[in-house]
């Protein structure tokens, strides 16, 4: 049973544009919003962070492939279901989307962001200078370096928002490994 009020009549007047905008974009408001929404300045944070890594360049796909691996790492079965089923929108298959739950892919370029964005979550982003080398020689610039950070920042809030305040899935949901 969800720890906040989920009730999105109840959220304060200031979230109200934002979660039309949100109702308007998913065609439902996910629980995970109207949560966020108890907050207006969380909520408009939450959803200019979701549309700015939108718009970068690592792509819908691998943001979503990061997205599931954090989640199941994080143990964050709302993250997990809502960012498999968006992956499965962006285009990319049942399996790509399980084996990325596990921090893995057949794809180096999409293997190594995965192991590097874990490696951020579970060492609370000690890397070294090999992690980042290993992204370069993948074709990652600065700019997707950053936006990978930025990636794992986000998704490190939506678990935590989750977890700590036990949200209800409303999207079909997906076993953890």
């Amino acid at each position: 049973m969800t720890r906040i009020n989920i009730q999105p009549q109840q959220a304060p007047a200031a979230s109200q544009p934002l979660l039309a905008q949100i109702q308007q974009a998913f065609g439902a408001t996910p629980n995970m919003f109207k949560a966020v929404a108890n907050s207006p300045a969380a909520l408009q944070s939450l959803w200019a962070a979701f549309g700015a890594l939108g718009q970068g360049t690592l792509g819908a796909p691998l943001g979503e492939q990061i997205a599931v691996a954090i989640a199941n790492r994080n143990r964050c079965e709302y993250c997990l279901a809502a960012h498999t089923a968006l992956g499965r929108k962006a285009g990319v298959s049942p399996s790509d989307m399980a084996a990325a739950q596990q921090g893995q892919s057949s794809d180096p370029k999409t293997a190594a962001a995965l192991a590097f964005a874990l490696k951020v979550v579970e060492q609370r982003a000690q890397v070294d200078d090999a992690d980042v080398q290993r992204l370069r020689e993948n074709g990652f610039g600065d700019e997707q370096i950053v936006e990978i950070i930025a990636h794992v920042a986000l998704n490190l809030f939506t678990n935590y928002v989750n977890v700590a305040l036990d949200i209800p899935v409303d999207f079909a949901k997906v076993a953890l490994k």
